[in-house]
């Protein structure tokens, strides 16, 4: 194993300063690593009584630590070496400076990580983080209808094999400091006024609505999975025939999509109860979900994966029911499949857009040997063709043109004199209009469309139809 670093801490064993070095984590920006069955060189040594050791961090890390670091943590179990070792992985929490139960918000109590130490935290820096604690969370926000069941929430626990005692809603943190129910028990309550929205279109843009399905006014957990079953039907299998051999492809890959959805939902900032939607094209899919990144977490460590949940209580129960894996696992899967490039951050919005992959007929199954000769093979492919109405057959010459010079963003003037045309009304009509409508560019500042300082660029459609030509 490697040395440790500013993210990861080995301890031969588990020890009493277990709590110290998640504190330190918690308050981390960056999160961490806590490795057990590793001496302090990277020896790997195992550990004896994995499920033992397991029950009592997951113990010591829900009793003796504030505020609750539930939904922020990971406890797994990891063979290295052929040894067993337990693997702790923390988020940074939103509710810092987290501390020690027993020994309060001091010096003694809270721990910030410098360097592969855990450091007491000064005085003045546990003032500062408290006074920027974020406390309009859901988890503090009162449900504004208290007769709340959750006969939904108990049987999907059943599914997963796991109960829910009459401690339920202390336990997994669905109560006020008053002892109500929070908004995070009215989004998990069997019936509630929240709504997930998944429309399609006709074409390229959002002019001709064919479908407009509402998913919700039941537990989130409910919701989430007739989400994600509208979108395995969505995902299409096209099988594509070749002179050797069938090939099958996914309209996305079907992983990627699933941490998108999971994500957009797990993550979502229900505070002002805008909930994330889900929007398909001829195209592309698009996934919008409220509230850009967590406070102090930069673009860079988004895509590395570190893990600020918005919404630990959530992500609790989702990972209780295996909807959710690891920490911070979620983007680099996607990542995977899609660039950073389908990512897009505004002030309020998170929207991931991922392009479809090449249509193909799926109904096309003519048998084609090895043998066939090459005039078969054509008349397969053109047959193919014929079938499907692929997104660039849609495109006009003109905006083909335009796709194909437009490199880099491009005021008007500059669009229209590289394609040498001299009429702006007809630059603006055949060229520009179509282009907008289809999708393949959009404006640079889209709020003001008659701005002076208005450009266009490539959208991600674009991009992929450029590479066709």
């Amino acid at each position: 194993m490697n040395t440790e670093t500013n993210r990861i801490e080995y301890k031969q064993q588990l020890t009493n300063e277990l709590e110290k070095e998640a504190i330190a984590f918690l308050n981390y920006h960056e999160g961490g690593v806590i490795y057990i069955g590793i001496d302090k060189t990277g020896k790997i040594i195992g550990v004896s009584d994995m499920d033992g050791d397991m029950l009592k961090i997951k113990d010591r890390l829900k009793n003796n630590i504030m505020p609750s670091c539930m939904g922020l943590f990971d406890v797994a179990a990891e063979e290295i070496e052929s040894k067993d070792v337990i693997k702790i992985t923390f988020a940074s929490g939103t509710e810092k400076p987290y501390y020690i139960k027993k020994l309060g918000m001091s010096e003694k109590g809270a721990f910030i990580r410098v360097g592969t130490a855990a450091e007491p935290m000064p005085v003045k820096m546990i003032e500062s983080l408290f006074a920027k604690r974020i406390r309009n969370s859901i988890g503090k926000i009162k449900s504004q209808n208290q007769n709340l069941t959750f006969e939904q929430l108990k049987i999907y626990y059943e599914g997963a094999n796991k109960t829910l005692n009459q401690q339920f809603a202390s336990n997994l943190e669905l109560l006020t400091e008053e002892g109500k129910y929070n908004y995070v028990a009215y989004l998990l309550a069997d019936i509630n006024g929240m709504s997930v929205k998944v429309a399609k279109y006709d074409g390229f843009d959002r002019v001709d609505l064919t479908e407009n399905n509402e998913y919700g006014y039941c537990s989130l957990v409910k919701a989430v999975k007739q989400v994600l079953d509208k979108m395995e039907v969505e995902n299409k299998t096209l099988a594509k025939i070749t002179p050797k051999e069938r090939e099958e492809k996914r309209l996305w890959n079907p992983v990627a999509l699933r941490e998108a959805v999971i994500n957009a939902i797990v993550h979502n900032d229900y505070t002002s109860e805008v909930p994330p939607k889900f929007e398909f094209f001829d195209d592309r899919i698009e996934i919008t979900s409220f509230g850009s990144l967590p406070q102090g977490m930069a673009e860079s460590e988004f895509f590395e994966g570190y893990s600020v949940p918005r919404n630990k209580e959530l992500m609790r129960v989702f990972r209780d029911l295996d909807l959710v894996e690891h920490l911070g696992s979620g983007v680099p899967r996607i990542l995977k499949s899609y660039g950073k490039e389908c990512f897009k951050f505004t002030e309020n919005f998170l929207r991931m857009t991922f392009p479809a992959s090449e249509q193909v007929a799926p109904q096309v199954t003519a048998q084609v040997t090895e043998q066939a000769t090459e005039q078969a093979t054509e008349q397969v492919t053109a047959q193919v063709t014929m079938q499907v109405p692929c997104k660039y057959h849609a495109s006009t010459m003109q905006v083909k043109e335009l796709v194909k010079i437009l490199d880099k963003e491009m005021n008007r003037q500059e669009i229209q004199s590289t394609l040498n045309l001299s009429n702006r009304d007809n630059f603006r009509l055949s060229y520009l209009k179509p282009a907008l409508e289809q999708g393949f560019i959009e404006m640079t500042i889209p709020d003001k469309p008659n701005s002076s300082l208005q450009k266009y660029r490539l959208t991600i459609s674009g991009k992929q139809l450029k590479e066709k030509l």
